[in-house]
């Protein structure tokens, strides 16, 4: 089936890399019209050149997602140029691992900033020219470190569990209002991209954009994972497809597993 998006406008934060990078592709391919939005702006161009190579329609915006400010106009360059926006994708995070005794307040926060700050403030901004667009589908990206706990995570599970709950509530609200507009989570696995590098301790604080060590994710899905691989950025944007499309009309405060069973153990 192709088209399932077609005539959509897509705005996809952390879109430069890793799962936001394949959403972007995979928006892209079945007809929406995707903003990018990163810190990353060379690789972010860089998609942008690759989607609309291939036929696609995409463009690219410098966004800091932790900013009110930054919300405020990148929603406000959206409605300039497409005047409408019927996808948010709430992908943009980062991951950082060490024991509460000695995580510093300041990484602590910044992981809250980036993962939990940013999905109230791109909720709050979009869905006012959402509602103008006549409805649209909010996909905020958690993890199965939103449904259960995990040692030496305990920052980034606090973010993505509370992504959860707010999706729930989110929902809740949009309903409540008639205004079409559908609130989702998705909570990937064992995915392989770069947020494994800071989560496994081989890359700097915050950065996002070194490759994962296939060996570790290797062991941690033979040690973990009930069909015995690991996912790629594919297999999450095929869901957040689904969730973005029409086909998933009746669906709106769901929890969208995509991880081998790993959450089932």
């Amino acid at each position: 089936m192709a088209g399932r998006v077609e005539g959509k406008v897509a705005l996809v934060t952390g879109g430069s890399s890793g799962i936001g990078r394949g959403c972007a592709e995979r928006l892209a391919q079945e007809g929406a019209h995707v903003v990018v939005t990163d810190l990353q702006d060379d690789k972010g161009a860089a998609l942008v050149a690759g989607i609309e190579g291939a036929g696609g329609k995409a463009s690219y915006l410098h966004h800091d997602v932790t900013s009110e400010q930054a919300w405020i106009d990148t929603v406000a360059a959206v409605k300039a140029k497409h005047g409408r926006l019927d996808i948010l994708v709430n992908n943009a995070g980062i991951g950082l691992s060490g024991s509460v005794l000695e995580m510093s307040l300041t990484d602590f926060q910044r992981q809250t900033a980036v993962n939990l700050d940013g999905v109230f403030l791109g909720s709050k901004h979009s869905i006012p020219l959402m509602r103008q667009s006549g409805g649209g589908s909010i996909i905020n990206m958690s993890s199965v470190a939103g449904l259960k706990g995990a040692a030496i995570l305990a920052g980034y599970c606090a973010t993505k569990g509370a992504v959860r709950l707010f999706t729930k509530s989110v929902a809740l609200e949009c309903a409540a209002a008639k205004d079409g507009i559908r609130v989702n989570s998705v909570h990937p696995g064992i995915i392989e991209t770069p947020i494994w590098d800071t989560i496994v301790g081989t890359g700097e604080p915050g950065d996002n954009a070194r490759p994962p060590r296939g060996p570790v994710l290797d062991a941690m899905t033979a040690d973990g994972v009930p069909l015995g691989v690991k996912g790629y950025p594919e297999d999450i944007a095929n869901g957040v497809l689904w969730l973005a499309s029409d086909e998933s009309r009746y669906v709106t405060g769901a929890e969208l597993v995509i991880d081998g069973g790993f959450s089932v153990k």
